[in-house]
């Protein structure tokens, strides 16, 4: 289907399959069970896609990764409801924010020490125009003393810490406090199926307490800011937990993005399975053995701990893997199987990425695909000039 509809396009270039898109939207708006969706941008990375999806009821707002594509984001008229879902330090976006007063009631920028209001003073100088804020709840899982699972994040842990910074950030002038978030990243971006038995009984273990432990503290850090200020957001999850984060009562809204693209880190699921929305296409380039077919470029090796979970994944024809020796390299990626015995020069072999946004940092362009044709072709990121670190 993939070949048919790009007959006409040289390769390497990348596509979006729309309907497995939609259809992954709609799969995350049933686990949600009517709490909304923001939509995680570094997951999507393509205005037209974001665009897309945010017009589907269920699906409210952005959470952007930069402060800077956030404010180009109000600019360009994606969204009025952006969450920036890490601590920025760029004092150039701050005073891009301070300056557009639409952007200044769309964007909250996220914090977790009196630090950062230090740092945006210092960036706006003192008397600067009010700028909403989102304290930030580490959701990592710490069973004992020294153990640490999940994601290094904020140093706001205990619910005391949250009224303590909460009352720090009512206490100064320049700034409004209007939400929190707790990202779950051991729940939510763990697979629990993706190894042996043995690591998959851990991995579900050691998330059923997780889930349990973040939901009390998370009530509790809710219950004790919310004391102070009333909070017109609660933000949590990701697209690997939106069930468990979902049905926590003090959370408001759920974040995802991955779950809408599917890439290969999220086949390893046990209770969900998106389908494959985003791909990419190589040309066959040489034939060194009969088994093996070298293709033109290839290395776009998702971020992260560097093992082989991070490398493309061979997807069609199937049956090809990537060389153990060479793996997907800058300009060439030999693939092996005995489906290579039937691929000649120039035939396509469709790749999948690791992660879901990274995959738009390699192409200016999705070429949208729509059963047999393609729709339309978009610009990501990349394509708009747009390049966010």
């Amino acid at each position: 289907m993939y070949d048919l509809a790009t007959k006409d396009l040289d390769p390497p270039f990348a596509v979006v399959d729309l309907d497995a898109f939609d259809a992954n939207g709609a799969d995350l708006l049933r686990r949600a069970a009517g709490k909304p969706i923001r939509v995680v941008s570094k997951s999507v990375r393509c205005r037209y896609l974001l665009e897309r999806v945010l017009a589907r009821p269920g699906f409210e707002g952005l959470m952007c990764y930069s402060l800077a594509e956030a404010v180009w984001h109000v600019e360009q008229g994606t969204s009025e409801d952006i969450v920036v879902a890490y601590p920025t330090a760029d004092h150039g976006a701050l005073r891009r924010l301070a300056a557009n007063d639409r952007a200044r009631e769309a964007i909250s920028i996220m914090v977790d020490s009196p630090e950062h209001l230090d740092l945006v003073d210092a960036a706006l100088g003192q008397g600067h125009p009010e700028i909403r804020v989102c304290l930030e709840l580490d959701a990592s899982w710490r069973p004992l003393p020294g153990v640490h699972v999940g994601t290094r994040r904020s140093p706001v842990f205990s619910p005391r810490q949250a009224a303590d910074l909460a009352r720090t950030i009512l206490s100064r002038k320049g700034f409004r406090l209007v939400g929190m978030m707790a990202y779950e990243g051991q729940i939510a971006g763990l697979g629990d199926a993706a190894g042996g038995g043995v690591k998959n009984s851990v991995i579900g273990w050691m998330q059923r307490k997780s889930i349990v432990e973040i939901a009390k503290r998370r009530a509790a850090a809710v219950r004790a800011v919310s004391a102070l200020v009333d909070l017109e957001f609660v933000n949590g999850g990701g697209s690997g937990s939106v069930e468990s984060t979902g049905a926590e009562a003090a959370v408001t809204e759920i974040a995802a993005g991955s779950g809408l693209i599917g890439p290969t880190l999220f086949d390893g699921y046990a209770h969900f399975s998106p389908r494959p929305a985003a791909m990419f296409a190589l040309p066959v380039v040489r034939r060194p053995a009969p088994k093996v077919a070298t293709l033109f470029s290839g290395g776009y090796i998702a971020s992260g701990p560097a093992e082989s979970s991070r490398l493309p994944t061979p997807y069609l024809p199937e049956g090809l893997s990537l060389l153990g020796f060479e793996g997907a390299g800058e300009v060439q990626t030999p693939v092996s199987g005995e489906a290579a015995r039937h691929l000649r020069l120039g035939d396509r072999v469709w790749l999948r990425h690791a992660k879901a946004g990274e995959l738009a940092e390699r192409f200016t362009h999705y070429h949208v695909v729509i059963g047999d044709r393609v729709d339309r072709t978009v610009p990501t990121y990349r394509g708009e000039s747009q390049n966010f670190g």
